[in-house]
């Protein structure tokens, strides 16, 4: 799979500076992490599920969850397991039909040609883990891990210990996404202890923790708060405290660190098309005049989008998404620009190694060796697995590119 794999080479060629890589479920976890991108979520009770799966991998999404949590009610999950069950095996037949790339999530091929993404389900309870995996059998190879809920060290290291066994048992490969959602952790009093721990558990489980996130709704929910269409989870305070505090304890970029992703955006249209045939500037968007000549964004995506770029400055990557209209902007703005791209590659430029201080190519900015590397390889990695955008090619079109299907 790859992003912006379900539009044409042609177009991709059009757009990319240096196009996205490609990737499979078997990938390194280190790529797959920065690839996670738009996480759509999807209650585990529909009964489409397969055929949503595969509509939305033609449609861009390359990483969904199957939920058994909070998105169904606590009466539905002993058929929401049994259905999941089902559905997994019929990812598992097309997979086997779709010829010798068989055998691999990655690598299996849905409708019209996408690949299935990698799909998580989000368990309520330990045991599920060890059950689920039993019960999905040889189907358990579109698996690519389990989403943990209301994180702490405790809680965490039965999920934990629960994912090994079950590792164990089918013999493949299965990445941890624990929730970050605890009141403990947003309670200032009990807060550092917490993420201490949080820190100690995950630590212990490098190798299978793919990412981190970050449950803001449920932040929200321990105060009785819940953010406009307009705001961000930045503009509330005491939400964007624990996002800092998450971020300086498990996001170094020392070596220590994990992804985190950015929280959901609740707000949607009840239509999927996000342009209109009359523009509206964003106060978002002020000041880029190529992309206010061309950009036709209904008004709502404004808090989204600046809640994005509002993630990524405060080091988090990729994002939860509960609706298909959101993929196309979180995925257009995580494309590295021709700029970042080349001041990255200066940065790193080997003869650059004994640090220093460069003017940026774009002679617009100081490029400063040793403070800026971390940036840099951040930013290429990034631009690995989204690509590098063309000169001239600004964030619209990427978006209008990933809207085609």
């Amino acid at each position: 799979m790859r992003h912006f794999g379900h539009i044409s080479p042609t177009v991709r060629e059009g757009l990319f500076h240096k196009e996205p890589c490609t990737f499979t479920a078997e990938s390194p976890a280190r790529m797959l992490s920065v690839a996670l991108g738009a996480t759509l979520y999807s209650p585990a009770t529909r009964p489409s599920l397969a055929d949503d799966v595969l509509k939305q991998a033609a449609r861009g999404v390359v990483s969904m969850v199957l939920c058994l949590e909070d998105s169904i009610d606590d009466a539905e999950v002993t058929e929401a397991e049994a259905n999941l069950i089902r559905q997994f095996a019929a990812l598992a037949a097309q997979d086997a039909a779709s010829g010798p790339t068989a055998g691999s999530a990655g690598d299996a091929q849905g409708a019209a040609g996408a690949d299935v993404p990698l799909l998580f389900i989000r368990v309520r309870e330990p045991a599920q883990i060890t059950d689920l995996v039993r019960r999905l059998g040889d189907s358990v190879q579109m698996l690519s891990g389990f989403v943990l809920p209301k994180f702490t060290e405790e809680r965490g290291r039965h999920f934990l210990e629960a994912l090994a066994e079950a590792e164990t048992a089918c013999g493949r490969r299965l990445f941890a996404m624990p929730v970050l959602e605890s009141p403990e952790l947003l309670h200032l009093e009990t807060r550092g202890d917490i993420l201490r721990g949080i820190a100690r558990s995950v630590d212990k489980y490098r190798d299978r923790v793919l990412a981190l996130r970050l449950g803001v709704t449920d932040f929200c929910s321990a105060y009785g708060l819940r953010r406009a269409p307009d705001m961000t989870a930045y503009d509330v305070h005491i939400v964007a405290s624990v996002i800092a505090d998450v971020v300086n304890v498990l996001g170094r970029a020392d070596g220590s660190g994990f992804t985190i992703t950015g929280p959901v955006w609740e707000y949607f249209r009840r239509q999927e098309r996000m342009f209109k045939p009359q523009l509206r500037r964003s106060p978002f968007l002020e000041g880029r005049a190529e992309e206010l000549r061309t950009a036709l964004i209904e008004h709502d995506m404004d808090g989204l989008l600046r809640e994005i770029e509002l993630d990524r400055a405060n080091g988090l990557l990729g994002k939860t998404c509960i609706h298909p209209s959101h993929v196309a902007p979180v995925h257009a703005l995580s494309v590295v620009s021709h700029e970042e791209f080349t001041d990255a590659q200066d940065i790193l430029s080997p003869e650059r190694g004994g640090g220093g201080v460069l003017r940026s190519a774009y002679t617009n900015k100081m490029n400063e060796v040793k403070p800026h590397r971390a940036w840099a390889e951040r930013t290429l990695q990034r631009a690995e697995v989204f690509g590098v955008a063309r000169e001239d090619v600004g964030f619209v079109d990427l978006l209008a590119a990933g809207l085609t299907n």
